[in-house]
């Protein structure tokens, strides 16, 4: 294929709300994926071993706390703010106020059993840092769902945008800290330009985005009503909160089974093996976005978003079974070591899961709760047991094996469902009906 042609289609895909909030989002994916790695790589240089491990430890608790509901709310944001009209804002702040108070409440019982966790969390046995770890839940919550608000706007754009400039922000203050915060640098590195950026982008979304979109939907939009937003969450939520299980409870377990320095290497390999993994992810958001908008195009769509994250992700993985040993030795040679088998599984298990999110994303845009969370919660059971049954025989590696043996599973299993919504979408026509000159 030329130059030319693979231009052509780039500017045919970014005409396409779809790809252009999909392109957007996996470019936001790379750019904190290399911003990433240098904000790694300086706290290898800056940090103790130790220090490192405790700082990627208290970065992955808080997280998962500020998740709980935040993640939960991803999937609702991105099917009903394309549709909420004047009720936008109310959508998108009743979102923000519940994943606050479900992660602060979560948190607050994980400060009050801090032995339970085992070493690794001492350090937040002061007042000082465990008022510091909760107000840190708090703006992560905001923090994670204002990049879901932007893109339900049809807005992603500026997703890449925030992320670039809080990355190299963190990496500036990670650099004045190390001298000065030797203990604890690393956390407040992180946690003090995301309180920062949640000034900007929220004017952008409520006082510039929000205003537009009312407009632009005045005659179309069908604002839910909080009945109909309650049973999308009973169904979502539960399926959601066991996917967060995957991502961030996994590393948590992990911490408190192995030492610091440890924990450190293992984190590097899981954080970039989980980047890759949200490139198939990205995509899949936005055509609930696009399916909220337009069912009668779930069909076309899918296939579109299928076909261009295998085109993008199958190369990355490929780099990544190749490369990993040099990418990890980039940290040290300890970590190419302990995480190169790791990565590479990881990335391996991404394969099936573009299926998976591309089969889930259908479904939140075709409101099937049940059968998502159905999805979501066996996949999660399935990860943490094979997970815990294989930590004794095969150290942290058994997090990549439970990976790649859950998510080919289940990509067997939910096969057939997305063959028929890649071919019919939600009417039972023919896929030649439904399909669009653009699209075709």
């Amino acid at each position: 294929m030329s130059d030319r042609t693979v231009l052509q289609r780039l500017l045919q895909d970014l005409r396409n709300p779809l790809f252009r909030n999909g392109y957007a989002l996996m470019a936001n994916t790379a750019i904190t994926a290399t911003l990433g790695m240098g904000y790694w790589l300086l706290a290898t240089q800056f940090y103790t071993p130790e220090e490192f491990g405790r700082g990627q430890a208290l970065i992955t608790a808080m997280r998962l706390f500020a998740s709980l509901t935040a993640l939960g709310f991803v999937g609702a944001l991105a099917r009903y703010i394309p549709i909420s009209g004047r009720s936008t804002s109310g959508v998108i702040l009743r979102g923000y106020g519940m994943a606050a108070a479900t992660g602060g409440a979560a948190a607050v019982g994980f400060l009050m059993t801090l032995p339970v966790w085992g070493d690794i969390y001492a350090v937040l046995g002061t007042p000082a840092m465990s008022l510091f770890f909760l107000g840190s839940v708090l703006v992560w919550s905001v923090f994670t769902l204002q990049d879901v608000a932007l893109t339900g706007l049809r807005k992603a754009t500026w997703v890449p945008v925030n992320n670039l400039v809080f990355g190299l922000v963190k990496m500036a203050l990670l650099a004045v800290l190390a001298s000065r915060l030797p203990s604890g640098g690393i956390f407040v590195s992180w946690m003090i330009p995301t309180a920062i950026a949640l000034v900007p982008v929220n004017f952008l979304i409520f006082g510039i985005q929000v205003p537009r979109h009312i407009r632009a939907t005045a005659e179309t939009a069908q604002p839910p009503r909080l009945r109909e937003m309650g049973r999308f969450l009973a169904g979502d939520f539960p399926g959601t909160l066991s996917m967060l299980a995957i991502v961030y409870l996994v590393p948590v377990l992990v911490a408190a089974r192995v030492g610091e320095a440890t924990f450190g290497r293992f984190s590097m390999a899981h954080t970039l093996g989980c980047m890759i993994e949200l490139l198939a992810m990205n995509m899949a958001v936005s055509l609930t976005v696009e399916g909220s908008f337009d069912r009668s195009m779930l069909a076309a769509n899918a296939r579109r978003a299928l076909k261009r994250a295998l085109t993008i992700i199958i190369p990355i993985i490929g780099v990544a079974l190749l490369a990993a040993p040099l990418i990890l030795t980039v940290f040290g040679s300890e970590f190419a070591v302990e995480g190169t088998t790791l990565l590479r599984l990881m990335a391996l298990a991404v394969l099936p899961r573009v299926l998976i999110e591309i089969y889930l994303s259908s479904l939140r845009a075709l409101g099937q709760a049940r059968k998502l969370a159905l999805v979501q919660i066996g996949l999660a059971v399935l990860v943490l047991a094979s997970m815990l049954a294989l930590f004794p025989f095969v150290d942290v590696n058994a997090v990549g094996y439970g990976l790649l043996f859950s998510e080919i599973l289940v990509a067997l299993l939910i096969f057939r469902g997305l063959r028929k919504i890649l071919k019919y979408g939600d009417t039972g026509q023919s896929s030649v009906t439904q399909r669009s000159p653009e699209a075709a």
